[in-house]
């Protein structure tokens, strides 16, 4: 729950919104929408161009990438491409016709691939003589050239019923499902199928026959539910594919997060002689039949939390938490990527691990692995080398805002950038220069480019998109501020309070207190089409925005103090954020105050429903946990109950942490609640079921309180379709409006 899940944010939007094979009919366009005044409205901000993918040619002279344009009417989103110089000028869309095309990449400096139909293309540059080079029936779901074009990988999704039984073969129409494990669902869909990387030669026809690299393993990869073509990477002499790989199913994988990196040797093509480079052994298969390895016995307590079984107490140096997203240096030397500690602890802080090549032959493995960001203390959540094969540059959170920063093979860290904004990804452009994505809670994402100097004073930034000016230039812009809040504990707690556009101090305004989910994702600059403060500052709301304790990017101490404490300090600290500006910020209305949030945010509004000592007119949960004993086996991801909770709840040698967890969980406290409460979510959430919001609205109903429940159907923890995005911002608005402004 924490911000890997924003890596797939996109795709999840493609998928949602009209997969590659049904925006035939209609070719949805950028939509140039006049307002009848300067307030962002739902339709304004469904209206906006979204950047996706994108990437500098060869030569770093021009720029292809990604759009996503949505309507609202046909329900729908279309995927297109555009081209531009480096510098920005010369802006073209090449899609022409109303299928999405995605995923771009340059063949050479004249010659782009796509994906489109679940093919895989090219073009020139100017979009034009297009050509198909697969023939798979629409299979590929994602793809790589290698670096001498001579092959690919393709992403195709391959039958798995080692969970879910197949059905006999005599009963075509049987809608059971046979389940014999767990992992029988994950994020929003039944698996009962998984992605393999397949490997294919690339001649003059365009694409021959693949194979399946992962042929008879029953390990997905690249990782549900977000992992996408970046979990694998081509070395540069295109002789090796470092890829992502969790080598566990059913139970273990649901306790695990465990994922490992792997070198593939194309020539030999046999995955017995793939070398893992994270586990001492440097051997593919790291889990026997018996289950997952946890003590020299084969055995672990699957209920309990693994923070402090064997695997975690003995066999740290073996990367046994999240490794993902490997890239090799310039030179093939080296492959970097993010790895966490632990196992179990999809939270941990993201190190950047790198792995000398030259030295694969010694054993053990692990002396061989540098970590180079240990000075920063916080995640990185992207990176890219730079041409000398010895800088690596990253991204990562640190007081709420997502900076640059770069570092050396010694570790020595330099932070580049320090802007009230967040980079979201980046890659370089050319020999000097970084090409980025960046966006604020005050601008949707553009592409800029980043000359890195010796420090920030000296590092040049400059935007080159402004896709969405024509509409932003029609908005009043809401101001940010930040305060930096005394909490109960004697210590300082960054909060961002978000102003609405033509600002009066002499006014007093409905306010707003925020709840982060995660329950470790940052309270950072980001852009969001839902959690959208922009909006919620321009509809007339100040917003309160702490971040509270157990957000990243104010050291691992802070981040970690919320893991078992759900309900103690980091609920003070939400409590110390309203307080502070209802008692410091004049226009703040202290008789107009409403709680909002989401997952771990639902989750606090419903724990503070019935400890807030009447502070609040009204309460918005969408997606929360209610009921925490429910929630420990409803959840698809087991691990991150055992983590946060430490026991399942039937355990009766459970821990101090764990006994405190389930008897603060939100639904025992229900009889004090007194305030109106609006309830929001999806049907497809596996990750926070909907009967956790559907208990939360009976219950409030039952007990006599004005409440409400918006429930999709068809949406996941998200909502991603643009008509039930616009109902979505309706409902939440007009709940807000009816307890705060009428």
């Amino acid at each position: 729950m924490n911000k890997l899940f924003l890596i797939g944010a996109t795709a999840m939007l493609l998928s949602a919104c009209g997969s590659q094979q049904n925006n035939e009919t209609v070719n949805i366009s950028k939509q140039n929408i006049q307002l009848e005044n300067d307030q962002m409205s739902p339709e304004a901000l469904w209206a906006m161009s979204r950047i996706g993918g994108y990437q500098a040619s060869p030569d770093g002279q021009h720029i292809v990438f990604q759009m996503g344009y949505y309507s609202v009417e046909e329900n729908k989103s279309h995927q297109v491409l555009w081209m531009m110089n480096y510098d920005g000028t010369d802006q073209k869309q090449l899609t022409e016709d109303a299928d999405n095309e995605t995923d771009a990449q340059w063949l050479d400096n004249e010659t782009i691939a796509f994906l489109k139909g679940g093919e895989v293309w090219k073009m020139n540059l100017n979009g034009s003589a297009r050509k198909q080079l697969s023939d798979t029936e629409g299979k590929i779901e994602g793809f790589q050239f290698s670096p001498d074009r001579k092959k690919i990988i393709l992403l195709q999704s391959i039958d798995f019923n080692e969970i879910i039984k197949k059905n006999p073969e005599d009963l075509p129409k049987a809608t059971g499902r046979l389940v014999t494990d767990l992992m029988y669902r994950h994020w929003d869909h039944y698996v009962e199928s998984i992605q393999h990387p397949f490997l294919a030669e690339v001649n003059a026809n365009g694409i021959s026959d693949a194979i399946d690299i992962l042929e008879g393993e029953p390990y997905e990869c690249p990782m549900e539910p977000f992992g996408g073509i970046e979990q694998l990477t081509w070395s540069p002499d295109s002789k090796f594919i470092a890829f992502t790989c969790r080598c566990l199913t059913g139970i273990s994988y649901s306790i695990s997060t465990d994922s490992d990196i792997f070198l593939y040797d194309v020539d030999s093509k046999d995955i017995n002689k793939t070398k893992n480079l994270c586990k001492n052994s440097c051997e593919f298969a790291v889990v026997p039949d018996g289950g997952y390895v946890d003590s020299p016995d084969n055995t672990c307590n699957p209920t309990k939390s693994l923070k402090n079984q064997f695997i975690n107490t003995n066999l740290k140096d073996n990367n046994v938490g999240y490794d993902i997203n490997p890239k090799f240096s310039p030179d093939g030397r080296y492959v970097a990527w993010l790895s966490m500690e632990r196992d179990g602890y999809e939270s941990d802080r993201n190190r950047l691990c790198v792995y000398d090549l030259s030295r694969m032959s010694e054993e053990p493995c692990n002396d061989i692995k540098t970590y180079v960001t240990e000075s920063f203390d916080s995640s990185v959540d992207d990176f890219c080398w730079a041409p000398d094969s010895h800088t690596i540059y990253f991204i990562g959170v640190w007081h709420a805002t997502e900076n640059l920063y770069r570092t050396n093979l010694q570790g020595e860290v330099t932070q580049l950038s320090n802007d009230w904004a967040d980079f979201g990804s980046l890659q370089m452009l050319n020999d000097k220069q970084i090409l980025a994505e960046r966006h604020s809670y005050v601008a949707p994402a553009d592409l800029y480019t980043v000359t890195p100097g010796d420090s920030i004073s000296d590092t040049k930034i400059a935007q080159i998109t402004e896709v969405n000016k024509e509409i932003l230039d029609q908005l009043g812009k809401p101001s940010v501020e930040q305060y930096w809040v005394k909490t109960t504990d004697g210590k300082e707690m960054l909060t961002w309070v978000i102003l609405p556009p033509h600002f009066d101090k002499n006014k007093k305004y409905p306010t707003l207190l925020f709840c982060e989910g995660g329950p470790q994702s940052p309270v950072s600059q980001f852009w969001s089409y839902r959690w959208n403060f922009f909006i919620m500052a321009s509809q007339g709301y100040v917003v309160v925005a702490p971040n509270r304790r157990g957000l990243p990017g104010f050291g691992q101490e802070w981040l970690e103090e919320i893991s078992g404490d759900w309900t103690g300090q980091c609920m003070n600290d939400y409590l110390s954020a309203i307080d502070f500006a209802t008692e410091n910020l004049p226009y703040v209305d202290k008789d107009r105050l409403g709680a909002v949030g989401a997952s771990f945010g639902g989750f606090s509004v419903y724990y503070l429903a019935g400890h807030h000592n009447k502070r609040f007119k009204c309460f918005i949960a969408h997606d929360g946990a209610f009921n925490l004993e429910a929630m420990y086996t409803e959840t698809e991801e087991n691990w991150f109950s055992n983590w946060e909770y430490d026991d399942a709840y039937w355990n009766k040698d459970q821990t101090a942490r764990a006994r405190k967890t389930y008897e603060n969980s939100p639904h025992r406290f229900v009889d004090k609640w007194d305030t109106p409460i609006l309830v929001i979510h999806g049907e497809k959430d596996y990750r926070i079921n909907a009967t956790q919001g559907m208990s939360a609205f009976n219950a409030a109903r039952m007990r006599g309180i004005e409440a409400e429940l918006l429930i999709f159907p068809d949406e996941n923890h998200w909502v991603l379709k643009p008509q039930n995005g616009i109902l979505w911002q309706r409902t939440y608005f007009d709940w807000l409006n009816r307890w705060l402004k009428n």
